[in-house]
């Protein structure tokens, strides 16, 4: 498509539509497929549509760090599982993949871990993302689909409200185990003596005046 505009003539830049249409569309995505997806973004898979979350901030992945530091800390001296941190696939059900922030597995489940995969897990961290749509996604949408696939222990860490909430699987689905603030810890069900001073797990953002905006280019 060309627009003039004065005296010159213009092309509008498109996507790269014949990459594109080597891909399935959105709805016919088999595992298979997804799986062989290759790439350095997570991408996470629902009944034959894929989801591309936005890219993390380094707020984000201070955050991660960290919690995955004290767990890998708490669990790695005692042996009592394998602790990692996104991007890592874990399965859900059948045709459900996502990825969470930090995923722990216990011993005794350790055929459950394969190499491209993991069938569920015991314990899920997610670090809530800022904008509507992902809040959601990890306040309500993956609250029923960890509970589902019945893992035994979730962590919301919700940076804007400064909280975490413990939820831990109890019949059907997550009962609170506790919901905490600045100036308490939150604790773990699944590994007692684990735990997190929430003032601590917050102080690892930058701060604002370290926040600096890429110059526009004219």
């Amino acid at each position: 498509m060309r627009h003039a505009v004065g005296q010159l003539d213009r092309r509008i830049p498109e996507p790269a539509w014949d990459i594109a249409q080597l891909f399935p569309l959105q709805g016919s995505w088999s595992e298979e497929e997804y799986l062989a997806l290759d790439g350095n973004r997570i991408v996470e898979f629902s009944d034959g549509h894929i989801e591309v979350p936005p890219m993390p901030t380094t707020s984000h992945q201070l955050m991660v760090a960290y919690l995955h530091g004290l767990l890998f800390s708490c669990v790695s001296p005692r042996r009592l599982g394998t602790a990692l941190f996104a991007a890592l696939r874990v399965r859900l059900r059948p045709e459900k993949f996502r990825e969470p922030d930090v995923v722990f597995m216990l011993k005794k489940h350790f055929r459950r871990m394969g190499e491209e995969f993991w069938e569920g897990a015991d314990l899920v961290m997610e670090i809530v993302s800022g904008n509507k749509q992902d809040r959601r996604r990890d306040l309500v949408t993956k609250r029923k689909e960890y509970a589902r696939a019945g893992i035994p222990e979730y962590w919301i860490v919700d940076p804007r409200d400064e909280r975490v909430l413990v939820l831990r699987f109890e019949g059907k689905r997550y009962k609170t185990h506790g919901d905490y603030s600045k100036g308490q810890a939150a604790s773990s069900v699944l590994l007692p003596g684990f735990s997190v001073d929430v003032n601590e797990l917050f102080s690892h953002r930058l701060a604002k005046g370290n926040l600096r905006q890429a110059k526009k280019k004219p």
